[in-house]
């Protein structure tokens, strides 16, 4: 019989998914889904004393991995690539009850990699809340007049996070006058002034802005003073 060519494994067992058929050259069956190469031959799991191990295939490290650390006995698969000429790791071997402990941990982990995301989620809830009604709170003392409510809209609008809005640029988180105003302007060019309805109508931006510039600064120069109209509606 010819010599079985094999691949070198620098650590564990090796076991192959033969190309061609192939036989076991002590108990003869086949033809062989996986072989172990010993003495120049191959031999079937059950030959090789590997007929307990189960099949795991490639595409899960950590589970791979705990598998492993798992089990008593384990070894690797491996197929030929005919094209890149080498041989291919496709799975690991490893004991029945391995598998089972190292898929019980990999659970494990989802489930508290799953409480941690709720925690930071609820973390991340809670900061913008408050950070929500700090910018609120700044709305209405820089613009007293403006209604509480709509103060709270502005504030909840332009601190989405991950909006990109002004309220989530580093001078928004740090309240600065000039975010803060920029939000309230832009709420009032959007509902006190005609402005979507120019820029609907094919008005270039730079000039609806321009056209309605003046009425935004009324607006805002109402709701510097505490008592405004606004606010007694």
């Amino acid at each position: 019989m010819a010599q079985l060519a094999t691949p070198s494994a620098r650590t564990g067992l090796l076991v192959i998914q033969p190309l061609r058929r192939r036989y076991c050259g002590e108990c003869h069956s086949g033809p062989l889904a996986l072989l172990v190469p010993e003495e120049g031959a191959p031999r079937c799991l059950d030959c090789a004393d590997l007929g307990h191990l189960v099949f795991l295939s490639r595409g899960d490290t950590a589970l791979t991995r705990r598998s492993r650390e798992e089990s008593a006995l384990s070894a690797v698969v491996v197929r030929f690539n005919r094209r890149k000429g080498r041989y291919e790791r496709q799975g690991v071997l490893v004991e029945e009850a391995a598998l089972v402990r190292a898929e019980a941990r990999c659970l494990e982990d989802a489930e508290a990699r799953r409480r941690r995301r709720s925690r930071d989620a609820k973390r991340r809830a809670a900061e913008d809340v408050r950070f929500s009604e700090a910018f609120a709170a700044e709305i209405r003392r820089l613009f007293p007049g403006c209604p509480e409510e709509r103060a709270r809209q502005v504030a909840a609008h332009a601190s989405v996070r991950g909006s990109g809005r002004v309220g989530r640029s580093a001078a928004g988180r740090a309240l600065s006058e000039g975010a803060v105003v920029s939000a309230v302007a832009a709420s009032v060019r959007h509902l006190e002034t005609p402005y979507d309805r120019l820029l609907m109508g094919g008005v270039p931006r730079h000039e609806a802005r321009r056209r309605i510039r003046a009425g935004v600064e009324a607006v805002l120069r109402e709701w510097r003073h505490e008592g405004s109209d606004a606010d007694r509606g």
